[in-house]
């Protein structure tokens, strides 16, 4: 049976023929690009020996080789503490990431689940997804090497002063965009009601993060395969890295289980950060910082509009109504969000 060709309507083909040579994983049958994901490739492999998910390394910032394989031993290692991932194929050479034509990709098991946001979760799944990251947080403290677990020192929180520039040079785009849309009048609304927020709150600046640690990075709903109400894998550890772990716990509850109306479930954030703490060992004074640090964050952060506008690259314009709205009610309701994650 000679082996089917990817459809030419498949934007940035890979070289399957190339690429199955080194794996011990058939001929193609079928390739279809999977959708989620904003910064690499993936692709939906069927072959004549199964199913199987091809990522192609895509984005500069995460398509070194050697940071790859750092995270294919990672989750090996992870798979080995009974972490849920979906570990890389080996392939005929023994290596987990194929260099064709100079791009990066790896061949992975296909994982059958479903993408679950926060509020289709009952309180008690909560809790587990939050023992799933204390999970991946204390697996990750275990497998990685000791002599990097201190990491590089924390990251200066952002400069109001540099947001206010930013603010703007985005109100700037914004009035020169044309035709102008309701996504423009939304922005500009929200980035005047931010400078307001920052002028009136710019001496608390956080300082420096806390505990380092190695992190899944990106951990947030598309990134976490439910098959029922079990979580069947975490993927897409393109970011594993050393950061403050307590900030990825609060900042992952905050994409989770933000409202579309821009307010956080708190009752549900109560049940994942009792779980996370209990995982992980963290202290309640290490996620109140790390509470204040990220909500510091999203006060100075505008990667979406920079996106839309500097970029032209409307992926993750979906997403801006909620997440611009959750930094003006967290800044109202600080203390009751704190509370969650501390009590």
């Amino acid at each position: 049976m000679s082996p089917l060709r990817v459809p030419p309507s498949v934007p940035n083909a890979p070289p399957l023929g190339a690429l199955l040579r080194r794996y011990a994983a058939g001929s193609p049958l079928s390739c279809r690009p999977v959708d989620e994901g904003l910064l690499n490739r993936g692709y939906r492999l069927c072959t004549t020996r199964g199913r199987f998910f091809l990522k192609h390394h895509f984005d500069p910032e995460t398509a070194d080789p050697a940071a790859i394989v750092r995270q294919h031993r990672a989750t090996r290692r992870l798979a080995d503490l009974g972490v849920p991932v979906a570990p890389p194929l080996a392939g005929r050479d023994g290596r987990t990431v194929a260099v064709v034509g100079g791009h990066a990709y790896a061949l992975h098991p296909w994982v059958d689940g479903r993408h679950r946001h926060g509020g289709q979760l009952t309180p008690g799944q909560c809790g587990r997804l939050g023992s799933l990251l204390g999970a991946v947080h204390a697996g990750l403290e275990r497998v990685m090497p000791a002599h990097a677990r201190t990491g590089p020192a924390p990251a200066e929180s952002a400069d109001p002063a540099d947001t206010f520039a930013l603010i703007d040079d985005l109100l700037t785009r914004v009035r020169r965009h044309r035709p102008a849309d309701s996504f423009d009048a939304l922005a500009r609304h929200r980035l005047l009601e931010r400078r307001a927020l920052l002028e009136r709150h710019a001496d608390r600046r956080p300082p420096r993060g806390g505990a380092v640690g190695w992190v899944h990075g990106d951990f947030h709903p598309f990134n976490v395969l439910y098959r029922g109400d079990v979580p069947a894998a975490i993927v897409d550890w393109d970011r594993l890295g050393v950061r403050p772990r307590a900030e990825e716990a609060v900042r992952a509850a905050a994409i989770f289980f933000v409202r579309p109306t821009g307010t956080l479930d708190l009752r549900r954030v109560r049940s994942y950060a009792r779980a996370y703490r209990r995982a992980s060992g963290a202290t309640p004074s290490q996620l109140a910082a790390a509470v204040h640090r990220v909500w510091w964050e999203r006060l100075n952060d505008f990667w979406m509009l920079r996106w839309h506008y500097e970029r032209g690259d409307t992926r993750a314009d979906s997403q801006f109504p909620a997440t611009a709205a959750l930094a003006v009610w967290w800044t109202r309701e600080y203390d009751a969000v704190r509370g969650a994650f501390t009590g």
